[in-house]
C-alpha cells in the first residue's frame, strides 16, 4: 500500500504543477527531476538505506514552504510515503 500512496502523492504534485503556480523555470525543473527520481524508485521498488532521495524531497519542502505551501504539503506527504516504504 505505501507504493500506491506514494503514487497518489506524485499524481497530486503533478496536478498542482499543471495549474502553473508561479515558479521559476529552475524550480519547476528541480521538481520534475525530483519526481523522476521518485518514479524510478517506485519502478525499482527497492528498499535502500540510502536516504538521499528523502533528503532531496525534504530540501524541496524547505525551499517551497513559504511561497508555495500547497506544494510543500504534498512534498511532505511524499516524504512520509517514502518513509513508510523504508526509503
Amino acid at each position: 500500500m505505501p507504493a500506491r500512496d506514494l503514487q497518489e502523492q506524485l499524481n497530486t504534485l503533478r496536478e498542482q504543477l499543471e495549474q502553473n503556480p508561479p515558479l521559476t523555470e529552475a524550480e519547476r525543473a528541480d521538481l520534475h527531476e525530483l519526481m523522476q527520481q521518485i518514479e524510478l524508485e517506485l519502478e525499482l521498488e527497492t528498499k535502500t538505506q540510502d536516504s538521499s532521495l528523502s533528503d532531496n524531497v525534504n530540501l524541496a519542502v524547505e525551499r517551497f514552504e513559504l511561497e508555495h505551501p500547497t506544494l510543500a504539503g504534498t512534498l511532505r506527504n511524499i516524504v512520509q510515503a517514502l518513509g513508510n516504504m523504508g526509503i
